[in-house]
């Protein structure tokens, strides 16, 4: 009899076909050879039940009849590739002996072990675990194939990863939806992403910029003329440092002290999935689900680089060899000037930031591969881009600077200047011409000689051609000045900043050592990360402004019912990565599955628990229908996929004429979601809502809120009592239909206003720093102002220093 082999996707199944079976017959479902018998999986074809596959009364969503945790959970076939399946099990007859040759990882693992267990298959199965599909690789691959067994553990760990999103996302977003009636999307990872998220809007919110000022002076000793900035404590008062510039303007002054020592910057780590993400997002603004499509094109379809859903950032000592191998045949290639003076040797198994065997677990570092790419589309070439020289890069030598450090005394004022004097370029050339890299780490995976705070980076000064100073002669300052700074909020996530968040479990963690140990309890791992991004864009908790993320008033609302609840754990990042690691230790075989999932369902009955006793929200506070895309509580496939997913202006200005009224009322009037009869059919009737957590209590005498909106603040208008709310076209005073022509339109000065920027201007009078187009149509960097705290008008203040 034949041995069947089982690959993840049909480009799979037939790139091992081509490798193994070259004159194996094409059967449309199956590819038929001399021995194997090759087809494919096409992702998940086995899924976990709904719950009214346990009991019919669990298709209506029904508060009481939480918890559903069962006994043993059944597996139900995808509707959509039932055929398949079917093929599978035929072939399965006629074979004695199956290969698991899907991906190689905790999904794939997972995938063919649900085929296993819902077709009942006897056969002693080997494993096909491979990094690359190049024909020499899958042939090795099959050459080294592991026995089935070996992989137990992997598959206890993945069995127990979709049972435990299973029991929260079902429970909790069942629970929070029926006392909420309103549709909820939890999840045991997503819920601490967007909590992450919300933990940062509110701290942009809630920051007080303040104004300093930075005194610099321009020192001259013939020939060389430098930068120094005023060292002391920060000045908050603009006639002091004034006072100290025009002080030391003209002044001879004398060198305090002159260091000078050698500084070597080593290449960037090769790229984990995480790492790629994060750079094609901050280069190319990428999301992360495109990065890793694009990958898997460029891994499947061209097989140009290695499997990309890695966590990696080493190689083994197997993989050096074929570094060099790749090195020559880039060669041929467009790459061929930087590849012609690479350096093989630099590349070894002692250099230990290329070559780390106790750091590599499934997967290797992502790396070229030595096929030569053919035609590949603009992104995709974007993207290979990417991979091919921060390989190459590892070919050439650090990058020597010397960084001179001088203190300079004019008029007993201390000024500090850094001078870094690039020697040589080393790998840096294989990104000329690219924008500048980011900061570099150093060996050993330290913080760079480019990680410092931003004052001393602003006195920082690049330089390619020779310093030189006399520290026992005198200087002269040439000019100085006093200039306007002012401190800044924290920055919004961008998806590239989120999964470097959820990489450390929310952890803020700079040294490169602390993010490696932190990797086995992150939110997530590199191949989900980017579908839980997607998926608080689906439910409507998050929008896109740019490359920012910023959370809807739904997902704010989510935020704080979940944590009003009692169930903070459910928010918390450093328990999801605990639950992280602990799924890992599984499937080393470390720790017990068994017990795992006794914590889940405790925790998962705590939820209910909770939740029961909350008080439900007022339906205002989810935002519109418009804003969010909110979906309904209904029993549709939308609403399954929802629980179960889980698991897995012109400015205004002077007095407001009659016609504004009706124009400020047209910001004001909240365009609320509807509820449709069908909708209410699908939730069991929960009791009639009370005052919810998200919405304030109007003070007495104020005016009474808009029905649909959470206020933003108060109304700046003097006397008014009302509250600005978010409109179909602006922001306007909940009083509008009380005679209140307050206004700020969406659209002001070629951005787009969110609630987040509008609670922050209505707080603060200016929003954070954006980019705008002033009256004559320049772009330029600065603030938005509120220049009438009657009206709305808005005016732009330029960003300081320009």
């Amino acid at each position: 009899m034949k041995t069947l082999i089982i690959a993840e996707k049909p480009d799979m199944g037939r790139n091992i076909a081509a490798a193994i079976e070259p004159k194996a017959k094409n059967q449309r479902t199956y590819i038929e050879g001399e021995r194997y018998v090759i087809t494919w999986a096409i992702g998940h074809l086995i899924g976990l039940a709904e719950p009214d596959l346990y009991e019919e009364r669990y298709k209506k969503w029904n508060f009481n009849d939480l918890p559903i945790i069962p006994d043993k959970f059944k597996l139900v076939p995808n509707p959509r590739t039932k055929d398949q399946l079917k093929v599978i099990k035929e072939l399965a007859q006629r074979c004695d002996a199956l290969v698991n040759a899907c991906d190689a990882g905790r999904e794939g693992q997972h995938i063919f072990s649900l085929i296993q267990r819902h077709l009942k298959l006897k056969q002693p199965v080997k494993r096909l675990w491979i990094s690359d599909l190049t024909p020499e690789t899958i042939r090795k691959g099959f050459a080294e194939l592991r026995d089935g067994v070996d992989f137990e553990p992997l598959t206890r760990a993945a069995k127990a990863r979709s049972e435990a999103d299973w029991l929260i996302g079902m429970n909790g977003s069942r629970a929070f939806t029926t006392k909420h009636r309103e549709l909820l999307s939890v999840g045991r990872v997503q819920t601490p992403v967007l909590a992450i998220l919300y933990d940062r809007q509110k701290e942009i919110e809630a920051f007080q910029s303040a104004k300093y000022y930075e005194v610099e002076a321009w020192f001259a000793q013939e020939p060389t003329e430098y930068r120094g900035l005023w060292q002391g404590e920060r000045l908050t008062d603009k006639e002091k440092a004034e006072a100290i510039a025009a002080k030391v303007k003209g002044k001879p002054g004398r060198i305090g002290s002159y260091e000078i020592k050698d500084s070597r910057e080593y290449p960037f780590k090769l790229y984990d999935l995480t790492l790629l993400q994060r750079e094609a997002n901050a280069k190319f603004g990428f999301s992360a689900k495109k990065t890793l499509d694009l990958a898997q094109a460029l891994y499947e379809k061209h097989k140009v680089i290695s499997y990309p859903r890695t966590n990696s950032n080493y190689v083994t000592e197997q993989n050096v060899p074929e570094m060099h191998r790749t090195l020559e045949q880039l060669k041929r290639t467009e790459y061929a000037g930087l590849a012609e003076q690479a350096d093989k040797k630099l590349v070894h198994t002692g250099n230990r930031s290329v070559c780390n065997p106790s750091k590599v677990e499934d997967h290797h570092a992502i790396l070229p591969t030595h096929k030569m790419p053919g035609t590949l589309a603009p992104d995709e070439r974007k993207l290979y881009d990417l991979v091919v020289k921060r390989f190459l890069s590892h070919f050439y030598p650090p990058a020597l600077y010397k960084i001179h450090t001088v203190l300079t005394v004019c008029e007993n004022e201390t000024f500090k200047s850094t001078i870094k004097q690039e020697l040589s370029q080393g790998w840096k050339i294989v990104y000329a011409g690219d924008p500048k890299e980011s900061k570099p780490a150093t060996r050993g995976g330290k913080k760079g000689a480019g990680d410092k705070d931003e004052e001393d980076e602003s006195a920082e000064q690049e330089i390619t051609t020779p310093f030189t100073l006399d520290a026992a002669a005198g200087v002269n300052c040439r000019k100085s000045a006093a200039k306007e700074k002012e401190t800044k909020p924290p920055k919004a996530y961008t998806e590239g900043t989120l999964l470097k968040a959820m990489e450390s479990a929310g952890k803020q963690i700079e040294d490169e050592e602390l993010r490696d140990a932190m990797k086995d309890s992150g939110l997530g791992t590199p191949a989900t990360r980017a579908s839980v991004i997607e998926r608080l864009k689906q439910v409507g908790y998050v929008v896109m402004q740019g490359k920012r993320i910023e959370v809807t008033i739904k997902g704010r609302t989510a935020v704080e019912l979940i944590r009003g609840a009692g169930v903070e754990l459910l928010t918390s990042p450093e328990m999801t990565g605990h639950w992280e690691r602990r799924l890992n230790e599984i499937a080393r075989g470390s720790a017990s599955d068994e017990a795992f999932m006794q914590n889940v369902k405790r925790f998962t009955i705590s939820i209910v628990d909770k939740v029961r006793a909350q008080r439900p929200a007022e339906k205002q506070a989810f935002g519109t229908e418009a804003e969010a895309k909110q979906e309904k509580p209904k029993r549709t496939r939308a609403a399954k996929a929802s629980a179960s997913a889980s698991a897995d202006p012109e400015t205004g200005g002077g007095k407001a004429p009659a016609k504004r009224g009706k124009r400020a009322a047209a910001a004001a009037e909240p365009a609320g979601p509807k509820r449709t009869g069908r909708s209410k059919q699908a939730v069991a009737e929960p009791p009639a809502p009370a005052p919810g957590p998200a919405e304030p209590a109007a003070k007495d005498g104020a005016a009474p809120m808009a029905a649909g909106y959470t206020p933003l603040g108060l109304c700046p208008r003097q006397g008014c009592d009302g509250r600005i709310i978010r409109g179909k076209r602006g922001y306007g005073c909940s009083a509008f239909k009380s005679g209140c022509s307050f206004v700020i339109w969406k659209d002001s000065f070629g951005a787009s206003l969110t609630d987040t920027a509008v609670a922050y201007l209505l707080r603060h009078g200016r929003t954070a720093r954006m980019r705008l187009q002033d009256g004559s149509g320049e772009w330029m960097e600065g603030s938005i102002v509120l220049v009438n705290r009657n009206t709305g008008e808005l005016g732009i203040e330029p960003a300081a220093g320009r």
